[in-house]
């Protein structure tokens, strides 16, 4: 099984983690929740927000395309890149990958609160 590195991040993963024998076909947000990484998922893994955005740093080509429906929400994301992903649809695949966590989200739910 491949292994996940997330980079370190000031609130979510002050640390950074290593998952060894992430498992193939699960999507990196349950991962990382089941890992005790704490990443936001404000619509419950359900695609309609932008909250479990995650930059893939390495293993980008081994993930499935993105949906429409992703893609669409991506345009929405803080500091987009051509490797972001929303992290509750890019499932593992049989390659290593390294993800970092955004320092922002765009979490409208919490931002009114």
């Amino acid at each position: 099984m491949p292994k996940l590195t997330v980079l370190p991040h000031p609130d979510v993963c002050p640390e950074g983690k290593v998952i060894e024998d992430a498992p193939v076909g699960v999507s990196i947000c349950r991962i990382l929740l089941d890992n005790h990484v704490e990443i936001e998922h404000a619509c419950e893994l359900s695609c309609a927000c932008t909250t479990c955005h995650v930059i893939v740093r390495a293993g980008f080509q081994s993930l499935d395309e993105a949906s429409d429906m992703e893609e669409d929400l991506l345009d929405k994301a803080w500091g987009l890149t051509s490797t972001s992903r929303l992290s509750c649809q890019a499932k593992v695949a049989d390659e290593d990958l390294t993800v970092e966590i955004p320092r922002y989200t765009i979490n409208h739910a919490k931002e009114s609160h």
